[in-house]
Order: structure tokens, then C-alpha cells, then sequence
């Protein structure tokens, strides 16, 4: 046997054509095949449906082989990149491990995508999912986990707040058979005293809620066997609270501390609006008690209602007919006013919840990639026209 490099160029639909240039252009994908040494002295002609099968069979062996994918969902992250990727390739090449990079463009209005573009004409391993819009961090990291290969995944920010060299633990941690290796915030630098006691408010309410145990300080930041991302995939809701998620599928799991660091360049896109409405997407998902909680309530509010009348009949049978206050009937009315619209607030936010699931839209919709074969990109969420 003997091994001769390939390109394959698909020219048409129907065609595609092989040669061995002395340089390979950005393009062209390459590839190693390993062919009987009769073959050279007696070539046999390939349909270009037999042709393509055969390329894509090679692709999908190197695909099989591949250990880690480092999943990046990107928006207006043009000023870390290059850092980015420069600590990310000091950390994984000494790991010894096939790696790959899936980078999500979320609809950034900067020079990202170009940036990445040119990266990757630097590093192959880098593989790009260009969305068609924006559409939020959660489904940008969605779609990163669905296009990884890797039989391990760790999702990471750009803004380096996360150090990739961390992942060398991830990993160790991980060869010792945990299938979720979390990564554990034990103190927040760059955070203001306001931001840390809102986190430390939302993760104390969400334990008390939810049935799911969510570990508190953990973000994104972690690494998924290859089982777990498949669980993950199988989940179709639209609304998606990724940590609950990925506590929600269980599985042998650890934690790593690391202090988080401040951002490499530029500004944060979380304002505490945004945080306020993520917050409640993640009680919403994960819990149903404030639902519950308001039979509670009105049942506490008749009770004391009853016994308020009943006293105020005795009062009228002792001491004779009197005219209420109105302050005192003001207040009451708009007490029970305004619990009354905290109640439909509740219900308006799990009913809109329940509206945005039965559209059944796509996630997201792919305008563009690179670095992928036809099998790996994900077809489900096809190119926008």
C-alpha cells in the first residue's frame, strides 16, 4: 500500500474532479488516501456519484477520529480573536489531541466573520457557522454543539473572560471518566458588588424553584462528553436556558475552580435588562412554582377576606351600621389590584413561552460556513436563500 495526497474540487452538482497540484488552494479540501499500489499501474474510472461517496467516506474517518471541539459562539468579537486563537493553539497543541474550532458568527455588525476568515487561513482546524441574524447567545452555542464532532465539546467565550488554559484540566478530568467537567467561577474579578449579588440573588432563587440541581458560579464554560451532547440534541424546546440544560441531562459530573477574569477588549453585551429577562427564562423553564404559588396566594387573600367580613359583621351587630373609610377601601382595592396583575404577569410569561414553542420555527438559519463537509454541517438548519 501507498499513500498519495488528493484534492477534490466539486465543479458541478454532477461532477467532481481530481488532481494533485503542488499547492493546495483555500478552496480545495485535502485529504489523505490510502490505495492498493494496483490501482496505479491498473486505474479504475469512477462515476462521480462513486468519486464523491469515496471522498466523503474518507472525510467522515477523519471525522471519527477526532477528540476535542472547542465550540466559540462569537458577536462583535473582532478585537479578541487573535488572542483568542493564539492562547487557544498554545494550549491545545501541547495537549496531543485531535481538536477542531466551531466558531459561531451570531449576526455580528463588526469585522468578526473576516477575522475568523482570516484565522483560519492560518489554522484549518477552525471551522466557521455563519448565522443569518442575531440570535442570541444561547442559540449561537446551540448551533456550535450541533455542528461538534469531537467526543468531547467544551463550549468557551470569545472575550477571554474564561482562560483557555484551563482546558488542560478540563480534560484530565474528563480521562478519568466524568462526562461533565464543570468549570467553577470561586470569584468574579472584573464584576461590580451590585452584578455579584444579583448572580448570588438568581442562583439562590432558581435552587429554591427549580427540581433540577443547577450549580451556582457555573457558566458556559465546561467541557461535554459526547454522550451528553447528543442527549442535548435530542431537546427541541425553542427557549433555551443552556445551564439549566446541562444540568438537566445529568450524567457523572465535577467541578474545576478558576477565578474569572476581566475582558480582554471591549464591552460586555449583557446589560442588567438582558439579565433580568435571562433570569427569567431560566425560572420559567426550569420551574413551574410561580405558576403554583398563586392558588397559594388567592387562597391566603380569601381567608383573610372571610375573616375580615366576619368581623366586620359583628362589629355592625355590637356597635350598629357605619360607614367604611375610604382610605382603607382605596388601599384594599388597590392591593388586590395590583396582585391580581402580578398573577396575569406570571401567566403572560409562561403563555408567551408556550407561543414561542408551538411556532415550531427553526432555531436558527445558516447564511454561510467554512471548513465543513456536506455530511457534517448540520442539514436540519439549512443555508438562508
Amino acid at each position: 500500500m501507498i499513500t498519495i495526497e488528493v484534492i477534490a474540487t466539486v465543479t458541478t452538482e454532477s461532477q467532481v474532479t481530481l488532481s494533485l497540484p503542488s499547492e493546495i488552494s483555500p478552496g480545495d479540501h485535502k485529504m489523505v488516501l490510502t490505495v492498493d499500489e494496483k490501482l496505479i499501474a491498473e486505474p479504475t474510472i469512477l462515476s462521480p456519484h462513486e468519486t464523491e461517496e469515496l471522498l466523503q467516506s474518507s472525510m467522515e474517518s477523519q471525522l471519527d477520529d477526532l477528540e476535542l471541539s472547542i465550540v466559540i459562539p462569537c458577536h462583535n468579537e473582532e478585537p479578541n480573536l487573535d488572542h483568542l486563537f493564539e492562547r487557544l493553539s498554545s494550549v491545545l497543541n501541547q495537549l496531543n489531541m485531535t481538536y477542531e474550532i466551531i466558531c459561531i458568527d451570531d449576526g455580528s455588525s463588526d469585522h468578526t466573520l473576516k477575522c475568523l476568515i482570516d484565522n483560519r487561513s492560518r489554522n484549518p482546524a477552525i471551522k466557521i457557522v455563519s448565522l443569518s441574524r442575531n440570535f442570541g447567545k444561547e442559540i449561537a452555542l446551540t448551533a456550535g454543539l450541533e455542528h461538534a464532532q469531537g467526543k468531547a465539546v467544551i463550549p468557551i467565550d470569545a472575550d477571554l473572560q474564561d482562560p483557555p488554559e484551563l482546558i488542560e484540566q478540563l480534560v484530565s478530568k474528563w480521562r478519568e471518566g466524568y462526562d461533565i467537567v464543570d468549570a467553577k467561577r470561586q470569584f468574579r474579578i472584573d464584576d461590580s458588588w451590585l452584578k455579584r449579588l444579583t448572580a448570588k440573588g438568581f442562583y439562590y432563587t432558581i435552587a429554591q424553584l427549580s427540581p433540577v440541581d443547577i450549580p451556582a458560579n457555573v457558566g458556559d464554560f465546561r467541557l461535554l462528553d459526547r454522550r451528553v451532547v447528543e442527549a442535548l440534541k435530542k431537546m427541541p424546546e425553542r427557549t433555551r436556558f443552556m445551564k439549566g440544560l446541562f444540568a438537566w441531562v445529568g450524567f457523572k459530573h465535577c467541578s474545576v475552580l478558576y477565578d474569572r477574569q476581566p475582558r480582554y477588549q471591549g464591552q460586555t453585551k449583557w446589560n442588567y435588562w438582558k439579565l433580568w429577562n435571562f433570569a427569567l427564562d431560566g425560572i420559567t423553564s426550569f420551574s413551574v412554582i410561580p405558576l403554583n404559588i398563586w392558588t397559594y396566594i388567592g387562597f391566603i387573600l380569601s381567608f383573610v377576606a372571610f375573616l375580615y367580613a366576619a368581623y366586620l359583621i359583628v362589629l355592625t351587630m355590637i356597635q350598629g351600621i357605619t360607614v367604611p373609610g375610604y382610605i382603607s377601601l382605596m388601599v384594599v382595592v388597590l392591593f388586590l389590584g395590583g396582585i391580581q396583575l402580578m398573577g396575569l404577569g406570571i401567566i403572560g410569561e409562561y403563555l408567551g413561552r408556550v407561543y414561542e414553542e408551538v411556532k415550531q420555527r427553526p432555531l436558527y438559519l445558516i447564511q454561510d460556513s467554512h471548513g465543513f463537509t456536506l455530511n457534517s454541517l448540520n442539514v436540519e438548519h439549512k443555508k438562508a436563500m
